[in-house]
């Protein structure tokens, strides 16, 4: 298997199609069901028809300190440490704008602080204490962003971690921390979820967070990460939801919070009835928070519109568009052994 420690960082789609095979190898050990879909669409997206942008995020990566690092996730902000003399601005905070913007996080990379649009930490922070230990366990991250959250599932003692998202700047956010930390079991696929296999049950736990309300069908999604799940694995769902009753859902006419794609926001009884009725068993929700203005909005690293001006100026109560300002629940559910 190739690992990006060994890879130059200087040889343009050269080291691209080695990441490709190394993850097609990862795979193969871990998600064999996955891997000719992933290896596919990977080359397709990557390769013979790479995204514009590309040139320049792909230049990012390549230019950050060619140096030994430490990397520790265990905590808050993923933290990038060397003890080799760098200049942080030329070296490190020049590449990394190059892959702007950056929305999850927080990452620190040799004492450049990415203080990113969300603090994941604080989503980590409340699901954390309630899902089965991660030690030893294959994980799928759907919807994985950056892979802040990848990065902090291996240092929970996860055996391997596929993070898939469509969005290529994530690919290389995420190819800017694997640089320095390809001894962590952490991978990557621009893939899509429902473009993958049904039927794979190959992750003990599947993380689906921020992603059920942008899906035009729902509980189609919900049967895709029941399917990817083992007999026995545990589902870890976050979204957004409204208050009412298990009758409740709202699809809004067009635009929620000023996102276009936003389809069904379920109360959460009518959450933990969506995932009875898609064959999960010990539905429990362990969170419902509403999302503040502290925890998104816009930064150094992200400075476009954030949350603060998506809500009514003159209820922050209420979305621009006259609905409920964003509430995520987190709940967990299991997969029946049989």
């Amino acid at each position: 298997m190739v690992s990006l420690l060994q890879l130059s960082f200087s040889g343009g789609d050269t080291v691209i199609a080695e990441y490709c095979d190394a993850l097609s190898d990862a795979l193969s050990d871990f998600a064999p069901a996955w891997r000719e879909s992933v290896d596919g669409l990977s080359r397709q997206r990557l390769i013979k028809s790479p995204h514009g942008d590309m040139p320049r995020w792909q230049a990012g990566v390549e230019a950050l300190p060619d140096v030994a690092a430490r990397v520790n996730a265990d905590r808050g902000c993923v933290t990038l440490t060397s003890a080799a003399p760098l200049d942080v601005v030329s070296q490190v905070a020049a590449p990394l704008r190059q892959l702007m913007p950056w929305r999850k996080g927080p990452f620190d990379f040799f004492g450049v602080h990415i203080d990113t649009e969300w603090r994941s930490d604080w989503k980590w922070d409340r699901i954390a204490p309630h899902i089965s230990d991660l030690s030893g366990r294959t994980v799928l991250d759907v919807g994985c962003g950056s892979a802040y959250h990848c990065w902090r599932m291996a240092a929970a003692g996860a055996h391997a971690v596929l993070g898939v998202d469509p969005t290529l700047l994530y690919l290389f956010q995420y190819l800017a921390v694997r640089r320095y930390a390809a001894q962590l079991p952490v991978w990557f696929a621009p893939v899509r979820m429902e473009e993958m296999p049904t039927g794979a049950s190959s992750f003990d736990t599947v993380f689906s967070m921020g992603v059920l309300y942008h899906r035009r069908s729902p509980l189609d999604h919900l049967l895709e990460l029941f399917s990817a799940l083992k007999p026995g694995g545990e589902l870890v769902l976050e979204t957004l939801v409204v208050d009412g009753d298990v009758q409740t859902v709202l699809m809004p006419e067009d635009r929620y919070a000023s996102m276009r794609n936003v389809y069904f926001l379920p109360s959460v009884a009518m959450l933990e009835r969506w995932l009875l009725r898609c064959g999960f068993i010990d539905v429990r929700t362990i969170d419902v928070s509403l999302t503040t203005t502290d925890e998104q909005r816009a930064t150094n690293w992200m400075t476009f519109q954030s949350l603060s001006d998506f809500l009514c100026e003159d209820n922050p109560q209420l979305t621009v568009e006259g609905y409920p300002a964003p509430c995520r629940a987190a709940l967990i559910a299991r997969r029946p052994l049989r």
